[in-house]
């Protein structure tokens, strides 16, 4: 996850998301997540403290953020997160497979959609061009297990 001033994804030159001030979200899911475990990391994103507030300080969530200050997501799948680079060419035998990944990473979306986000998103299994301008830099890994 990583605070944005803003983030777009283009599939075959077109825009298919994007979204000004807030996080641009790789989001990955591996071999035994479940629906919960997409439920856990949408919470996190959602309520991770990491907006600044009035004095500048990362003191606030995204959730709690007003509107025009920035309550924007970008949520784009990305299986390769789960790469084992123990060798010189990664493996992704961790990686969900293709069915049960695009489910996970549904749930999450819908989970953060529910908490009152505004949140844009890739094609999942697209070649996607990822372009952001990070805000801090601020960049989060969030795990759940």
């Amino acid at each position: 996850m990583q605070r944005v001033a803003w983030a777009r994804v283009e599939v075959e030159g077109e825009t298919v998301g994007e979204c000004g001030p807030g996080f641009l979200v790789l989001v990955g899911a591996g071999r035994g997540d479940s629906e919960a475990s997409a439920d856990r990391a949408a919470d996190r994103v959602a309520g991770l403290r990491v907006m600044p507030d009035d004095a500048g300080k990362m003191n606030l969530s995204l959730a709690s953020t007003p509107p025009h200050e920035g309550n924007q997501v970008l949520a784009i799948s990305n299986f390769t997160l789960y790469g084992d680079t123990s060798q010189r060419r990664p493996n992704f035998v961790q990686a969900a497979g293709a069915e049960e990944g695009k489910r996970l990473y549904g749930r999450f979306v819908e989970t953060l959609r529910s908490t009152g986000l505004k949140v844009a998103t890739g094609v999942f299994g697209a070649d996607m061009q990822v372009t952001a301008q990070g805000d801090g830099p601020v960049t989060i890994l969030i795990e759940v297990e």
